[in-house]
């Protein structure tokens, strides 16, 4: 290839290369708990630009109504949050907006949901962030995808914090990990 067009193939083995040093920082990446915090001013920002056809009114929510992803009528996100509304394991739950991101190296990460959990005796306990994909098949997962959640379950799951992080594909899986993790 190198013989026939230089350029490409100067161009392809960069981009190997490039892959390759990102996927070696990916599986070594640890994180660190620093004292930033997000202004909970990013959960009340205008929706303006939101489609009001994609929302629905949720009770648990911490604003009045949510705003889901997916063009579908029947969306993944929506089943879930509808889901969320309706446990009686969950005290408020709040879609993150999209200005909520994680830097990883391989460009900002946005999960999906927060969600704070009622234990037996009414107290708030857990803090979930949660992904919601289609499919948990790690396979359909786009690689970018599936680095991104890998750091993600880093930065949420370090062991002296209260919050936890997983990906989903149903209201139903994500208890099922609560109850696995008492």
């Amino acid at each position: 290839m190198f013989a026939e067009n230089p350029e490409e193939f100067i161009s392809k083995v960069t981009k190997l290369i490039n892959n390759e040093k990102a996927t070696l920082i990916v599986d070594h990446i640890t994180y660190n708990r620093i004292d930033d915090t997000y202004d909970s001013s990013i959960f009340t920002e205008s929706k303006a630009n939101c489609d009001p056809l994609k929302a629905f009114q949720g009770s648990k929510h911490i604003m009045d109504y949510v705003f889901t992803d997916g063009l579908a009528e029947d969306s993944i996100e929506k089943r879930f949050a509808q889901s969320l509304d309706r446990a009686n394991e969950v005290a408020v739950y709040a879609k993150l907006p999209k200005g909520f991101k994680i830097p990883t190296p391989v460009g900002n990460y946005s999960p999906d949901w927060a969600i704070a959990f009622d234990d037996s005796h009414g107290i708030k306990h857990i803090f979930f962030i949660a992904e919601t994909k289609g499919s948990m098949d790690s396979m359909q997962l786009k690689p970018i995808e599936k680095a991104k959640i890998y750091c993600a379950e880093k930065i949420y799951n370090i062991p002296e914090s209260n919050v936890r992080y997983h990906h989903v594909d149903t209201y139903e899986n994500l208890l099922k990990l609560i109850k696995d993790m008492n």
